[in-house]
């Protein structure tokens, strides 16, 4: 495979396997692999053979968020827009998406978590919001998982930053199950979505989503805006930094 590409993709039994595939730097949302990503939806949505998505990863993380490297040089606004647009592709692909973690989720990478229909996450899983500790807030990705988290929960953990294990993101809705072995708990989902019509899956998707797409039209443009705002202050360029160079930002308290 070429280095330049970020993104796996294959097909079988009427299944698109999708893999982020930049172990390098732990899956993050570059400007390249979003792309590649949403091309994948694209021709997955497309193909007349494909009646289900599987979203998962190579490596030991799923998604480590925004690449901080390209963040720290600025140009937000554009990296915000992108991320919006990839999740309300998969909230709005006329197909199921199921999310197949076993893996650390970072950031912007739980907004892919939360946009997917199904999630299922592998014992080696671990979440947390880790954006309020880079001056930062969890903005456009709070459009796909504020929906699904039990409000109490999603105060503390967008709040705490804190890092939560699968069986926690299960009991708070963030997840749909906490699974044991992760290949086998994913082929029993899709073993019983390749039984249902193309139709079916569909239209049934279609009853599912309006709310949340509701929600995420009627706040994306400025949630997006506000995640470009703070990633261009000196709080959050300090947070960067601090995480780049493996130290304490200046404003965490002893």
């Amino acid at each position: 495979m070429s280095p330049d590409q970020l993104v796996q993709c294959s097909v079988d039994r009427g299944v698109a396997r999708i893999a982020l595939d930049s172990p390098r730097n732990r899956n993050a949302l570059s400007a390249a692999l979003v792309g590649q990503l949403t091309q994948a939806l694209a021709d997955a949505a497309s193909d007349d053979a494909v009646r289900v998505v599987v979203l998962t990863h190579t490596g030991s993380t799923f998604c480590a968020g925004a690449d901080l490297s390209e963040a720290s040089q600025g140009g937000m606004a554009a990296g915000a827009e992108r991320l919006s647009s990839l999740l309300r592709r998969i909230l709005a692909l006329p197909k199921p998406v199921v999310g197949s973690i076993d893996g650390h989720v970072r950031a912007g990478g739980l907004g892919l978590v939360g946009a997917c229909d199904i999630v299922l996450a592998g014992p080696q899983s671990t979440f947390a919001f880790t954006e309020v500790r880079l001056g930062l807030t969890a903005a456009v990705i709070s459009l796909t998982t504020l929906p699904r988290m039990a409000p109490r929960a999603a105060s503390r953990y967008l709040l705490t930053g804190e890092i939560f294990d699968a069986a926690t993101a299960a009991s708070i809705g963030l997840v749909t199950e906490a699974v044991a072995d992760i290949d086998a708990g994913t082929m029993a989902v899709l073993d019983a979505l390749r039984t249902a019509s193309p139709q079916g899956l569909r239209e049934t998707k279609q009853l599912l989503t309006p709310a949340v797409l509701a929600g995420f039209d009627a706040k994306a443009r400025d949630m997006a805006e506000l995640s470009a705002r703070l990633f261009g202050s000196a709080e959050a360029a300090e947070g960067m930094a601090a995480f780049l160079e493996k130290r304490r930002p200046a404003w965490a308290a002893e």
